[in-house]
């Protein structure tokens, strides 16, 4: 027995995500799974039959029936699957299938006036609306999870970081902000392709020739009737090499999976040993080290958003497609497309479940502020020391002290005190308060309120 007939003699479950545990189980990854493109097809199939019939094109008696056959149930998706390779699509075959389910008088019926890339289009189309409406809620449910947490840690100091180091203090009400504004930016994105995807008509060049041929008097019109019948938008024209609606997919999903993996990236910053300062609700365990639990969900959103881009690439450069159907392009997009709807898909699952659980450590906030011996402030005491001193030698006296709190190991508060003993200029200076990286989060709970504003 050959390698290829032991395969087909092997029990076949398909693409169960064996290997994609950032969208395995999702409800995105039912929504894009072989049964659901199936069933899309079938859909737009159906629809365009009930569309010639609304037009008095066909039969109504036609529209019932292939309605009534176009049930993914009575067809063997392993076997389509095989015989797609003869034409390069998995239509051909759907269609010869599909009339002989529809059987006489009304099986001519199937198919009748399109093209494999109108039904295949439009069916991606239908997947990809089913999938993002998935996306949405889930999106919905992270915005929702972090505007709680950015309320409730308005006030809650904790250090800024700016090239791995400590910056200056900032709250972590303001982080939890800004992870919903990109989050909101994804679902305003999304939501703005959903609104706009289109149905595809256009025949065997992008003419509607033969719907004209059985007597559509109005391309318009029938454009119109089948996007209806689907709830997709009827575009202006056919798109068989006008790929917008595949491109802005792609820019949609591929800056999802990228702001949900700011919230992942920093999640794994924060929830390092060393630092401590958040963690997941629940942990992933190790094969190997009982002791641990990792922040799995933070890892797969990191994941999906190094993946993403290169697969929105493959979409972006079908965009020149040749001819009035291309030969190449349009077959490139199919498995990066759905690829794209499942990663996004699972990305917006992880980042609502991390956000709901996320777990917040003020203590260690607050301890972590201290440990560059109050140098966190060094810009603050700047902007005190230099009315007085003038600025150039405020800068070289905080510098020097700088210094000599990392040689010294001694707090820059009891350096600086030394100082102002001895500096008369500096006598009325506040050292409890200047010191106090608490007291330095300039407007972030001004700017986390203004934020929590947006809807």
């Amino acid at each position: 027995m050959t390698t290829a007939e032991r395969a087909a003699a092997e029990p076949h479950d398909g693409d169960t995500g064996l290997l994609g545990p950032g969208w395995a189980g999702s409800a995105a990854a039912d929504a894009t799974s072989d049964t659901a493109f199936l069933r899309a097809l079938l859909d737009a199939e159906a629809a365009l039959t009930r569309a010639q019939a609304a037009l008095g094109l066909a039969p109504a008696a036609a529209a019932d029936a292939v309605t009534g056959a176009a049930d993914p149930a009575r067809f063997d998706v392993r076997s389509l699957t095989g015989r797609a390779r003869a034409g390069g699509n998995p239509v051909i075959p759907l269609v010869a299938d599909l009339t002989t389910a529809v059987g006489e008088p009304y099986g001519p019926y199937v198919h009748r006036g399109a093209t494999s890339q109108d039904i295949l289009d439009t069916a991606a189309m239908l997947v990809a609306a089913r999938t993002l409406d998935l996306i949405l809620d889930d999106l919905a449910r992270t915005g929702r999870a972090l505007a709680r947490l950015a309320a409730g840690h308005r006030d809650t100091p904790m250090p800024g970081r700016t090239l791995t180091q400590h910056a200056v203090p900032t709250t972590f009400g303001l982080k939890a902000a800004d992870w919903r504004s990109l989050a909101l930016d994804a679902r305003d994105r999304i939501a703005r392709v959903r609104r706009t995807l289109p149905a595809q008509l256009g025949g065997a060049a992008g003419t509607l020739a033969a719907f004209a041929a059985y007597g559509a008097p109005d391309a318009a019109a029938l454009t119109e009737a089948y996007a209806g019948e689907l709830g997709l938008c009827a575009p202006l024209l056919p798109w068989h090499t006008l790929r917008t609606p595949v491109a802005d997919l792609a820019g949609a999903t591929a800056f999802t999976t990228g702001a949900l993996g700011k919230l992942g990236e920093d999640v794994l910053t924060l929830s390092r040993t060393e630092i401590g300062e958040v963690a997941e609700g629940k942990g992933g365990g190790s094969s190997a080290m009982p002791h641990k639990a990792n922040p799995v969900r933070a890892t797969l959103l990191a994941a999906a958003a190094r993946r993403a881009p290169q697969l929105a690439a493959t979409l972006y450069g079908s965009l020149a497609a040749g001819d009035e159907r291309p030969a190449g392009a349009w077959h490139a997009e199919w498995e990066p497309l759905r690829d794209l709807l499942r990663l996004t898909g699972g990305a917006a699952r992880d980042a609502a479940e991390l956000a709901e659980g996320l777990r917040v450590d003020a203590g260690a906030m607050r301890r972590n502020l201290d440990l560059t011996h109050g140098l966190i402030v060094s810009e603050r005491l700047s902007a005190a020391l230099a009315p007085r001193l003038g600025r150039t030698r405020a800068k070289d006296l905080l510098t020097a002290l700088a210094r000599r709190t990392h040689t010294e190991h001694r707090p820059l508060a009891e350096l600086l005190g030394e100082l102002i003993a001895v500096e008369p200029e500096l006598k009325d200076l506040d050292l409890a308060d200047l010191t106090d990286p608490t007291h330095y989060t300039g407007f972030a709970g001004a700017l986390t309120d203004r934020a929590l504003e947006r809807r």
